[in-house]
């Protein structure tokens, strides 16, 4: 999987444990064990300054799950690009999309040195469809595009997946620049569905805060209206961008709070 550079593979990247990392704090939020105790502790930190904190980080995994259902029960897609996928948990991509569609093929992109050393748990799959992993950074999505070829047949719809990351891009004019590029690689009939932190309330602009004054990456929240600059040219599925408590919820579901996370998904003409 490494891939070739001048003079041999390229050397994988330090792994500090020093430095909280937003994947960890995520993971420990979730209630996983991928985590250190720098990274324990900015996520009580911020639990503190927001009680609701862990609820929503699982609330923004159900969006998640029943995006990735959507688009492969009834969009028929079979292939995703699943980019800042962070650490596995349950209910990955390419569980949720193989257990309606054995046949569908999942590339996974990150560049967190401890999502590389845990990318075989993502690299199971099904015997008709197919998983890869590529190291790479979402700001530089050319080879990301190159690399996931290997695996996507780009001639066919892709899902492209943005959950939780296009917050680590502070300026909207780079950010929609990106998703630009890795949609007009991909054909009509494909998807954009994304999350991301909202600045709609003060206490998750406070959560923000806590976390960029040690995490790595920082994180910027945006308004579901800036948010909605990254469907622009796309077909929005109803109901639109909205908070992920209100995106097709399943049955049971339909009572929950809104939250700040927000959502959409659109397809490209």
């Amino acid at each position: 999987m490494a891939e070739e550079y001048p003079g041999g593979p390229r050397p994988a990247p330090k792994l500090d444990t020093t430095v909280p990392q937003t994947a960890r704090i995520w993971n420990y939020l979730l209630g996983g064990k991928d985590n250190y105790a720098v990274d324990r502790e900015v996520g009580d930190q911020i639990e503190a300054a927001v009680p609701e904190i862990v609820q929503n980080a699982r609330l923004s995994r159900d969006f998640l799950v029943r995006s990735v259902r959507y688009l492969t029960g009834q969009a028929g897609i079979r292939q995703f690009l699943d980019i800042g996928t962070g650490l596995p948990t349950a209910d990955n991509t390419h569980e949720v999309a193989q257990a309606v569609a054995p046949e569908t093929r999942i590339v996974y992109v990150d560049n967190d040195p401890l999502v590389l050393a845990h990318a075989r748990a993502l690299l199971t799959s099904t015997p008709e469809g197919a998983t890869d992993y590529v190291d790479a950074d979402l700001r530089d999505p050319e080879p990301i595009l190159r690399d996931a070829a290997r695996t996507l047949d780009f001639s066919q719809p892709v899902g492209l997946m943005l959950m939780g990351t296009l917050g680590h891009i502070g300026d909207d004019d780079e950010a929609c620049a990106i998703v630009r590029t890795l949609l007009d690689a991909l054909p009509s009939g494909s998807y954009l569905a994304l999350y991301d932190g909202s600045d709609t309330s003060p206490a998750v602009v406070e959560a923000a805060r806590i976390w960029n004054l040690s995490a790595n990456p920082k994180y910027h929240l945006r308004s579901p209206q800036r948010m909605g600059r990254f469907f622009d040219g796309l077909t929005m599925v109803e109901p639109g961008v909205v908070s992920v408590t209100r995106w097709r919820p399943d049955p049971g579901q339909a009572n929950l709070p809104e939250i700040d996370q927000f959502c959409g998904v659109g397809r490209k003409a």
